[in-house]
């Protein structure tokens, strides 16, 4: 997938959103970004300083003008303002290939430092939400309905030596446990499930279809999650993993979840310890002052 952000003068808004979305390393998702009236500046220095309090360097970025051939090759073109969208519209036929982020961000072009980081977080903020919907994978994120219900339970089998059935997703479901399934025009690609207790969240299962692993969309349903946990204020959100799946842990260590307990013997066929893996919100977390509390 090709993602075009597009804004002014390519030095502010979309290097940000270029260098955020780079950073979550998706798979198979080639980023750029370019300015209706970019003239090959260097990035805005504010710019610049906002995105390495977050850990994030974009002092390489020069601004690039926009081209018909960077409309025709992008599969996503993100705007920043309405006028850029409609600037687009009479170029651009597909239906919804265009998106305006979080129905059009200011431009801080002239602004404090203080300006700009309300941009950037307003900017991270709306990229976590597509993030979490399946945008930049080519499915979405929605809430299970009845037909998810037979699938999710052949899943659970392809996946798990004690699988949950049918029944047990529903009865679930039923006693609050929050499920998300990820899917594509045919198919469910894989699920997963949050139960919230007062502020803590925990995971219940997190399982994705052989076929679609290692395509984002386990990361996609973690994101999915995130967002449910920021709306609802959640302190934590927590899972168990056996000791010895090293492919899942370390998508959870990248997704910001830590080692915090073992429990012995806690899988059965075959009997394994689990790591009780622990993704907190936090107020003084890194990540653009996005609170919680």
């Amino acid at each position: 997938m090709n993602v075009l952000f597009v804004c002014t003068g390519n030095t502010c808004r979309s290097p940000m959103a270029e260098g955020y979305l780079l950073s979550k390393g998706l798979k198979d998702v080639n980023i750029i970004s370019r300015g209706i009236a970019a003239d090959g500046s260097p990035v805005s220095e504010n710019a610049k300083a906002v995105m390495l309090e977050v850990g994030i360097d974009i002092g390489g970025h020069i601004s690039a003008p926009l081209s018909a051939e960077d409309v025709k090759k992008a599969d996503r073109i993100i705007c920043f303002s309405p006028s850029h969208a409609a600037i687009l519209e009479g170029a651009v036929k597909e239906k919804g290939k265009i998106c305006l982020l979080n129905d059009g961000i200011t431009d801080p072009y002239g602004g404090n430092t203080n300006i700009y980081r309300n941009c950037r977080d307003e900017i991270f903020s709306a990229i976590d939400e597509l993030t979490a919907t399946g945008y930049f994978n080519n499915f979405r994120i929605i809430p299970i309905e009845a037909r998810h219900i037979a699938p999710i339970a052949k899943l659970e089998k392809v996946c798990f030596s004690e699988p949950w059935s049918a029944e047990g997703i529903v009865g679930a479901y039923k006693t609050g446990t929050r499920f998300f399934a990820a899917e594509n025009s045919e198919h469910l690609m894989g699920y997963i499930g949050i139960k919230a207790v007062i502020d803590e969240g925990y995971i219940t299962n997190v399982a994705v279809f052989p076929q679609y692993r290692n395509k984002g969309t386990a990361t996609a349903l973690i994101e999915r999650v995130f967002e449910f946990a920021r709306d609802s204020r959640l302190a934590f959100v927590s899972l168990e993993v056996r000791a010895s799946n090293i492919p899942a842990i370390t998508l959870y260590e990248k997704l910001g979840f830590k080692t915090e307990g073992r429990r012995r013997d806690f899988y059965r066929n075959p009997r394994e310890d689990a790591l009780i893996m622990t993704k907190r919100f936090e107020e003084n977390e890194d990540t653009c002052n996005r609170k919680l509390m």
